[in-house]
């Protein structure tokens, strides 16, 4: 879920009361950092099962032990805990792709070692196929989110502890136009966020039944709603924009010393300038605790990649979004064979309009979208050697490309042909049957 406190503001006095003008002007001058693009970065969510059988929850104390006993191995990565029991492991900024691939490979050896030990692995999916897990952490935070999560249903819940993406990090860019200037890449990560979304969906199943989207975790991030997991509008300055954004955003809580955090309804940080006096630590959390697909925290943050298959699935989404970003040349041709696509992102931000929803709905079998996503993939690997990704890399993506988008497919697809089989069904039903 990556909601660790946001250091967008880092630059302001913590405890100073903030003014409505001065929250404005500290999250557009902080929370896009530009400059030539020079570091790359990955956030895994991931999963934990039994090793022995997957479908058997995995009890708190297994976890603990499990967690205990990870916290003992040196690691590159930060490693924390969803509220669910998933593991996430955040990268440091990598000068490379080759760099990124290469810590995080060997920081999923060590953590996978351990959990083996313990009879555990880490699964890559999108959400549990099986059951929404209670929630393992029971801390304040979590006990907040939880009880305003659940005014919009029960997305939420299910977000919080069902669900694993695989979430790529970029530098803003150059403050010039171009194609790797800001403005540039602010857009194309919403446009050509939606072909990710489509090429990565690996969440066909929630609770033991299909939902009939290719994207389940994706769905669930649009029932929460706009003002919690809704990205701005994209006219205009993306500062701006964000900006805005953020103050007409509803707080999830505030924080107390002691006791419970009070869960306000309806309250937006810009009414809480106006009547309250939020600090800039309340503004930090408050931002920590929007979930836009795309989040800027200095550099941008693409939430929009279900969690995928396979030890070193991971590598796929994160080289290709690093190629059609950091390559000049495939930014520029990502930028054309995405433009087309703007129209049907109209007229709502991004996750909640009509692109991003055909995109979870539909993934690839999405005829604009297939064609999309093949010449965006085609032109990554292009790029790829360019970037000094090696082979392997460079095979991964090749076979991705051949085995699911030329073919209209995503491993999506893979877990519903795999639940038909094995119930001998042309539709499946529920996988507890």
């Amino acid at each position: 879920m990556s909601d660790s406190v946001s250091d967008c503001t880092d630059e302001a006095e913590p405890r100073t009361a903030l003014t409505e003008a001065e929250v404005e002007a500290l999250v557009k001058g902080i929370c896009f950092k530009t400059g030539p693009p020079r570091t790359v970065g990955v956030e895994l969510e991931w999963l934990v099962h039994e090793l022995r059988s997957p479908r058997l929850p995995v009890t708190p104390e297994r976890l603990d032990t499990a967690y205990a006993a990870l916290r003992t191995v040196p690691l590159s990565s930060p490693l924390t805990v969803e509220p669910g029991g998933q593991l996430e492991l955040s990268s440091p900024p990598a000068a490379s792709l080759t760099e990124c691939v290469r810590t995080v490979s060997a920081d999923l050896a060590a953590v996978r070692a351990v959990l083996n030990e313990q009879g555990l692995a880490l699964v890559g999916l999108g959400t549990d196929p099986w059951r929404t897990p209670p929630r393992f952490l029971h801390e304040p935070r979590y006990d907040a989110m939880e009880a305003c999560l659940d005014r919009t249903g029960p997305a939420g819940r299910a977000m919080m502890c069902a669900s694993a993406s695989v979430q790529v990090c970029l530098d803003a860019g150059h403050e010039e136009p171009g194609p790797l200037g800001l403005g540039r890449r602010w857009w194309l990560s919403h446009t050509l966020g939606a072909v990710l979304l489509a090429a990565f969906a690996n969440s066909p199943l929630l609770d033991g039944a299909p939902t009939g989207w290719r994207s389940t975790r994706q769905l669930l991030w649009m029932e929460i709603g706009a003002g919690r997991a809704g990205g701005p509008a994209l006219e205009g300055d993306p500062r701006a924009a964000w900006a805005r954004h953020v103050l007409n955003s509803p707080v999830m809580c505030v924080r107390r010393d002691t006791g419970p955090w009070d869960v306000p309804d309806r309250l937006t940080f810009r009414e809480w300038t106006r009547t309250g006096a939020p600090t800039r630590e309340d503004l930090d959390y408050h931002i920590s605790t929007l979930f836009p697909p795309v989040r800027p925290r200095g550099h941008l943050e693409l939430r929009m990649i279900d969690a995928q298959p396979g030890d070193d699935g991971w590598i796929v989404p994160l080289a290709v979004t690093t190629a059609l970003f950091e390559d000049p040349e495939a930014a520029e041709i990502a930028y054309r064979t995405v433009k087309p696509l703007a129209e049907r992102a109209q007229p709502l931000p991004a996750p909640h309009n009509p692109l991003w929803t055909d995109a979870a709905r539909h993934g690839l079998a999405d005829p604009e979208l297939h064609e999309t996503a093949v010449a965006c993939f085609t032109a990554a690997l292009r790029a790829l050697p360019r970037l000094g990704a090696d082979d392997d890399v460079m095979a991964a993506v090749a076979d991705y490309l051949d085995r699911y988008v030329r073919p209209g497919r995503t491993p999506a697809d893979d877990q519903l042909d795999r639940l038909r089989a094995a119930h001998g069904l042309a539709n499946g039903k529920d996988l507890r049957s």
